[in-house]
């Protein structure tokens, strides 16, 4: 008996393999640890904000309308509890990008801002956060083009027979991902453009 157990055991182990359910799990957790990524950069810019509005205002401290959008679009988007079920909930996953992008034209609207101050754009320590910040713009739209993979990947798999019908049985589903829309707008980095600007040509 217990070996006509151990038998079945293997069995049930070989179909759900071939059916794939383990490849099902991988690509769950492949979504997950990409995810994290995305969220851990996100993380990584939100912690330079304070440091960047700081520098900006001891130059620039009257341009407060520019510095409170920065201050409460930071806000907004930390306000939002980040857990892995929002990568199955389609409203919770736009709620956070959609404020991730109000933080990405903020951040936009701040640096543009240095254009006007010289003394700004020559301290050392602003270039310095700025050139931080440049970096991490870039490592988020790596880790959002990961994780959006990904879960094309696993989207596929899910719909895919016969391995639809093991993840019908298993409760998975496809996985919503970040919308096409706002793919441009949010992942590129903020322009800054250090350069004098050009002088006008005589008669144009």
């Amino acid at each position: 008996m217990r070996r006509f157990g151990i038998l079945m055991m293997l069995a049930a182990s070989l179909l759900l393999n071939g059916c794939g359910y383990n490849t099902l799990q991988a690509g769950d957790e492949q979504v997950k640890a990409n995810w994290s990524e995305v969220v851990n950069q996100y993380q990584r810019r939100a912690d330079l904000v304070p440091n960047l509005v700081n520098t900006v205002k001891g130059y620039a401290a009257h341009e407060k309308e520019v510095l409170t959008q920065v201050a409460e679009a930071r806000s907004k988007a930390g306000a939002i509890q980040v857990t892995p079920a929002m990568l199955n909930d389609p409203a919770a996953l736009a709620r956070f990008q959609e404020a991730q992008g109000q933080l990405s034209g903020a951040l936009s609207r701040l640096i543009a801002v240095s254009e006007n101050y010289p003394q700004l754009k020559a301290d050392a320590g602003f270039r310095d956060l700025q050139a931080q910040l440049e970096g991490t713009e870039n490592r988020i739209a790596v880790a959002r083009n990961r994780y959006i993979k990904s879960v094309q990947d696993y989207n596929v798999t899910v719909r895919s027979f016969p391995t639809n019908l093991v993840a019908k049985m298993f409760g998975h589903d496809v996985k919503p991902n970040f919308s096409v829309e706002n793919e441009k707008a949010i992942s590129t980095p903020p322009a800054v453009n250090f350069d004098p600007a050009p002088k006008p040509q005589p008669g144009k």
